[in-house]
């Protein structure tokens, strides 16, 4: 029987199987981490401001004299919105901008007073929001994990072939052999694991590009060049600020006219706005903005009272535009009036943040992470077992590349769909072309060395 080692497609997907994960490991255990911990951004949200609730309700004030006690609190600040109390009891939160161009959420309690305020830019669901997106770096971050990303998908790709039974039993294939102990064990758990998490592996990485930087660049413009647009892009992307919806707070404050504030007495006031946003029930966070306020994804808000919702459940959004002289509704939209290209993003977010099926998706989306650091980990200690003292331990080039045309094609073609990709095996092959054959010793080392 034929060693499957020794066939030349087989090593060289080992190789690409090895390099890639041995590049994509540290940020699968950080992407791990803070995507499982992200997913809970709700409970995350509401734990902090844990003591803005259950606070008493007699002698309640309306909404209009909550935001006044807020601006009164910070004086020169623009009011962005109003987030609808989730119960009686608790604080309304009123969304500032000040006039250094930082953001602030201000706690208004039922009765009137100002009993807190946080810097939405230093919640934990913020802090793990930017490593997770940027590794807390900006932009060069956000480069350097999407290149991560698009290595990680040819990790799963290339370790799928190697996990291909080829006529084997389903020990080892579909659940590992641990009774065996040592290194066979250590390669089931590897292989097995991989083999149950690639499916929702890929979709977690496919369901992140549309937050990236370069990928999302070219999809934005494929987007309007193929007219599939339809109502303003809900998602940060391309260049944007943000990742998981974080928002460039300081950008948007400087970038927009000051909305009306109270004092400027709108016909209609806003308490008459949250009564119909309560007959709406949406889902929480609820917010109400008023007119002319900035939007995060978008224009500023018209000459109109806009109520929304800020779930990360994207297909239960809605928004909803009032009159600001009659209160008469003058507009209505949701996620079936999108674009279904923008529909299918929405729906790949919504999982991604694990708030498609509520715990459920949470629970999918932890279960996804810890296999994902069971696969780092057993990687790395498959390599550390076989790695030689004197090299990387990479495995053999093939000694037939000629028959590789096949390897060469879906390189080709994931390198098209990954921009990132492609501009690092360019790299990669200038440095392996140029530079490799006048450092012996390295190459030697990294296993690029032919004999």
């Amino acid at each position: 029987m034929t060693d499957i080692n020794r066939i030349p497609l087989y090593r060289t997907i080992w190789r690409w199987h090895f390099y890639a994960g041995l590049f994509v490991i540290p940020f699968i255990l950080m992407l791990s981490v803070t995507g499982a911990a992200y997913l809970f951004k709700p409970e995350l949200d509401r734990w902090q401001e844990r003591g803005w609730r259950g606070l008493p309700v007699a002698e309640r004030v309306d909404a209009d004299a909550q935001v006044a006690a807020a601006l009164a609190a910070f004086p020169g600040a623009t009011f962005h919105y109003y987030r609808v109390p989730e119960a009686p009891g608790d604080a309304a939160i009123v969304h500032f901008g000040l006039p250094n161009g930082t953001m602030r959420d201000v706690a208004v309690a039922p009765r009137g007073e100002v009993i807190g305020s946080a810097d939405p830019d230093d919640r934990i669901s913020a802090w793990l929001a930017k490593i997770h997106g940027s590794l807390l770096i900006g932009k060069p971050g956000g480069i350097i994990v999407e290149l991560a990303a698009s290595w990680a998908i040819v990790m799963i790709l290339t370790g799928l072939y190697l996990w291909w039974p080829r006529r084997r039993g389903a020990a080892g294939v579909v659940w590992p052999r641990l009774g065996l102990g040592g290194r066979t064990a250590l390669r089931d758990l590897h292989a097995v694991t991989g083999f149950w998490v690639s499916g929702l592996a890929l979709v977690l990485l496919l369901t992140a590009l549309p937050w990236t930087d370069v990928w999302a660049q070219g999809f934005r413009a494929v987007r309007a060049e193929m007219g599939w647009v339809q109502g303003a892009q809900d998602w940060k992307s391309g260049g944007d600020a943000g990742h998981h919806a974080a928002h460039d707070h300081r950008a948007m404050a400087k970038a927009t006219p000051a909305p009306v504030a109270v004092g400027d007495a709108p016909r209609v006031p806003l308490d008459r706005i949250v009564l119909r946003a309560r007959n709406e029930n949406l889902p929480a966070p609820v917010i109400i903005q008023p007119p002319g306020a900035p939007n995060h994804f978008g224009p500023p808000n018209g000459n109109t009272w806009t109520l929304t919702t800020q779930t990360q459940n994207r297909p239960l959004v809605r928004k909803v535009s009032y009159d600001v002289v009659t209160g008469i509704e003058v507009s209505r939209s949701g996620f079936a009036d999108k674009h279904v290209i923008d529909r299918i993003v929405g729906i790949g977010i919504a999982w991604h943040e694990g708030a498609l099926f509520g715990i459920v998706s949470q629970l999918i989306g932890v279960l996804t992470a810890l296999m994902l650091m069971i696969l780092a980990v057993s990687g790395f200690l498959m390599w550390r077992r076989r790695k030689p003292g004197d090299a990387l331990g990479a495995p053999p080039l093939p000694r037939d590349p000629a028959k590789l045309k096949g390897v060469a094609a879906i390189v080709l073609l994931l390198a098209a769909l990954l921009p990132l990709l492609a501009a690092s095996l360019i790299l990669l092959w200038i440095v392996d072309r140029l530079i490799i054959p006048r450092l012996p010793r390295a190459a030697k080392w990294l296993g690029m060395a032919r004999a």
